[in-house]
């Protein structure tokens, strides 16, 4: 379901791997999770998947609070991966996944290769799942605390464990725009059997309480979402287009349907709302309307012909 704009003549449906959503556009991790709470107010199957929130291997508290702190344009968090872990996913969300009326994603985080690859093989052929997001952008504590996803070795490595696992839904990385160069990490998550790659997850940022003369986060940082990113993710989506052939999920700051647009036309197959819901939790109803527009507009069937067209380095496919 695409909202008011709907259109039989159109094709929506998009391909991430051996996934096929009926619409490219997708609830980020961390803002939705199974769109409970949401469909008290809208349809919750108007988005073509939604993504769970990260799951570690142990529970986890999170860091102090206060940790969100809205900010001109965008919104710093710094949740801390809290969730009670993977044992309670197993055996009370689980059952709860067949209710969802989208597909759905589940997100990984990790502190080790070894814990990536163990909590993905427990998600791994669970009836609701359709594919397994992996968000690198975790702290590496084998390397000294050095994020996954700022070094192509090491994304490389965490993808390779877990395709060596999961074997019965593709494999999505999620990767950081504080990098100062995306494709060679997104080379090295498609080299190491990525299905598809998500990007991009929020940029390191703080803010400083001027009056009490400390930063307002007790993590002291955290991480920017909103639309004060989206040229980031824009430029990131444009740049890992040029460099990979699998499909991207372009996010970050994602609001209105020209905002997706920017990001289907940069080179992404499908794209993710995040922040967005917080504040118009019909977000996907409007973004969904004016893809519809635009492909009517220029005499398009298939919402795939946008993919990449302003991008001449595209290097993917759009059938």
């Amino acid at each position: 379901m695409m909202g008011a704009g709907d259109d039989d003549a159109l094709d929506l449906s998009v391909e991430l791997g051996s996934l096929r959503l009926r619409n490219p556009i997708i609830a980020a991790s961390g803002c939705y999770n199974r769109g409970a709470e949401f469909g008290r107010i809208m349809d919750v199957a108007a988005y073509g998947a939604v993504t769970l929130k990260s799951v570690t291997r142990e529970p986890r508290l999170g860091n102090e609070m206060p940790r969100l702190l809205s900010t001109p344009g965008g919104l710093l968090n710094a949740i801390g991966l809290q969730g009670p872990g993977i044992a309670y996913f197993l055996e009370h969300e689980a059952p709860k996944l067949a209710a969802v009326p989208s597909a759905v994603i589940a997100s990984v985080a990790g502190f080790s290769v070894a814990e990536f690859a163990e909590v993905a093989s427990r998600m791994d052929g669970i009836p609701g799942i359709v594919a397994i997001e992996l968000d690198v952008s975790c702290p590496n504590v084998d390397a000294e605390g050095a994020c996954f996803a700022e070094d192509p070795a090491s994304t490389a490595a965490v993808v390779e464990a877990v395709k060596a696992r999961v074997t019965k839904v593709p494999v999505i990385a999620k990767l950081t725009p504080n990098v100062s160069d995306i494709k060679p990490v997104a080379r090295a998550a498609e080299a190491a059997g990525a299905d598809a790659l998500s990007l991009i997850n929020s940029l390191r940022g703080m803010s400083v309480d001027v009056d009490r003369a400390r930063p307002w986060l007790a993590n002291r940082s955290g991480g920017l979402t909103g639309p004060a990113i989206r040229p980031v993710g824009v430029y990131h989506v444009w740049e890992a287009a040029t460099a990979v052939k699998i499909p991207i999920i372009g996010m970050g700051g994602i609001e209105t349907g020209r905002d997706a647009l920017e990001y289907l036309m940069a080179g992404a197959t499908a794209i993710s709302i995040g922040t967005a819901n917080f504040r118009d939790p019909l977000a996907p109803l409007h973004v969904g309307e004016t893809i519809a527009a635009e492909l009517r507009k220029r005499s398009f069937t298939r919402v795939r012909s946008l993919t990449g067209m302003a991008n001449p380095g595209f290097a993917g496919a759009r059938a």
